[in-house]
């Protein structure tokens, strides 16, 4: 057996073993809302939401933020569409059932976490363009990875690896505008 394939064997038995202690846990209610509302804000319209209020409100650079966190969401899109259909990795829910989340997944494919790549796209250049927002725009951000693997979408290293992704789309985007 190949090291690589010594590495992914370790990751898959790490994130199996996450999966099985995640779908057993009885979360507090508060978690279990904070996580339906997180992924939720993923689906997109909360970033669609504070681009348009960014037009608005958003200073000399607005036209900056906004454009490269379109172009790096719309990227990072076409990106995961792509990578789920050649990993063809199946989604916790689909493995284990849940105890309690029983959202419908938005396709059958796991790896990587589109709603994590389009929350670290969008969210990496508007913090990079405007600091004072790194707080919140993190915070919902890594809530959106966070409540893709509470709720059984994704394994941990779907997310880890849309995290990185993300923000690399969204370094990127913001520097081919400046």
């Amino acid at each position: 057996m190949s090291v690589g394939q010594l590495v992914l064997n370790f990751i898959e038995d790490g994130d199996h073993r996450l999966m099985q202690r995640v779908h057993a846990w009885p979360a507090p209610q508060w978690i279990r809302w904070w996580m339906v509302c997180a992924t939720r804000g993923g689906d997109g319209w909360l970033w669609y939401s504070l681009c348009a209020l960014l037009l608005f409100v958003g200073g000399e650079t607005r036209f900056i933020a906004v454009g490269a966190a379109s172009i790096a969401a719309s990227v990072g899109i076409a990106l995961f569409l792509l990578l789920k259909r050649v990993c063809n990795r199946t989604r916790p829910c689909h493995i284990r059932p849940h105890c309690w989340a029983n959202l419908l997944p938005p396709d059958r494919f796991s790896f990587p976490s589109g709603h994590t790549i389009t929350a670290f796209a969008v969210a990496t250049p508007l913090v990079l363009l405007y600091p004072v927002l790194a707080v919140p725009l993190l915070l919902c951000a890594v809530s959106v990875a966070a409540s893709r693997v509470v709720l059984g979408m994704h394994f941990l290293s779907d997310v880890l690896a849309g995290t990185v992704i993300g923000i690399a789309l969204g370094v990127a985007s913001l520097s081919v505008l400046t």
